[in-house]
């Protein structure tokens, strides 16, 4: 294979696995409309269309789906090979892809990006953040953060965080109008600032336990949402109670007052966050450099680690 061949194959790889020219323009190093050429020169050479393109979506065609699925394994394996072997020298570079929730983004990785970093230069990490639980393997993607444990099929799961306690918060200004919940069979009486999951789009019904008695309450009220900012700013601003468990943006209101937690005693853990990746026979040099880095191992240049 010549040169430009490898090199117009390596650009149809990095469009496919980003859906857009941009950035896979942005990934390569070179202009999109110079990336946009090589792909008509790959196009024309093979004499098929590779890909679907309009104003607002990118997705290969059924040629290109076949193309992908056969060169991306070899594109994967010459990857992993190259690293293994800077490993060896005691080197960790390349490419780490990552699908991350935004609350793990903003409280795990985005603290120690300027630790990784300095440690590993050589290392481009391609953070996507995601509140959609998409498949990492069939997104491209090295590893992917989420609250829980459970594994999908070949996975394997890294804690990174421990068990979170869940709050029920309102506002003062809401409990003085509504009176405060004793029991959450109380809530049935309140609004509630509903949480919409990510995997079905169902409402989440909250769960409670104490002294061995779990209940799931089905609440109701004027809002609901899937992202944590929306729930914390409307219970700041009256309209319900809101049981969360992102507690680095509800600790710092109940601390200045502006929120006050109920349900305390009925309140109860969630699984923290896990990074999970693929249980692949070879382990990435830079995924397992970024794992110690996420857990606050220290880790040298070099390779070496020391801490626990």
């Amino acid at each position: 294979m010549r040169g430009s061949e490898f090199a117009e194959l390596k650009a149809f790889a990095a469009v496919v696995e980003r859906a857009s020219f941009a950035r896979a323009a942005a990934h390569l190093g070179v202009s999109p409309s110079a990336l946009s050429q090589t792909i008509r020169l790959l196009e024309a050479r093979l004499g098929v269309r590779l890909l679907n393109r309009t104003t607002r979506s990118l997705a290969p065609t059924v040629a290109g789906e076949q193309l992908y699925g056969r060169i991306a394994p070899l594109f994967r394996e010459m990857s992993e090979a190259v690293a293994q072997a800077s490993a060896a020298a005691g080197q960790t570079g390349g490419t780490l892809r990552i699908n991350t929730l935004g609350m793990a983004a903003r409280q795990v990785i985005a603290p120690r990006l300027g630790r990784f970093h300095r440690a590993h230069p050589d290392v481009t990490l391609d953070i996507v953040v995601d509140d959609e639980l998409k498949d990492i393997v069939a997104g491209r993607f090295d590893a992917g953060i989420r609250v829980g444990g459970r594994l999908e099929k070949d996975m394997i799961a890294v804690r990174l965080t421990p068990d979170v306690k869940m709050v029920a918060v309102a506002s003062p200004d809401y409990l003085t109008r509504r009176g405060t919940p004793r029991t959450p069979g109380d809530l049935h009486g309140h609004d509630c600032i509903n949480w919409r999951l990510q995997v079905d789009g169902s409402a989440y019904r909250w769960q409670f336990a104490k002294r061995g008695r779990k209940i799931e309450v089905e609440v109701e009220g004027s809002l609901v949402t899937n992202h944590s900012d929306i729930g914390v700013a409307a219970a700041l601003q009256g309209l319900g109670i809101a049981y969360a468990f992102d507690r680095e943006r509800i600790d710092e209101h109940l601390a200045r007052g502006e929120l006050i937690q109920v349900l305390a005693d009925w309140s109860i853990s969630r699984p923290g966050l896990f990074l999970y990746h693929s249980s692949r026979r070879h382990f990435p040099a830079p995924l397992r450099a970024f794992i110690d880095c996420m857990l606050d191992k220290e880790v040298h240049g070099n390779g070496q680690k020391s801490g626990a």
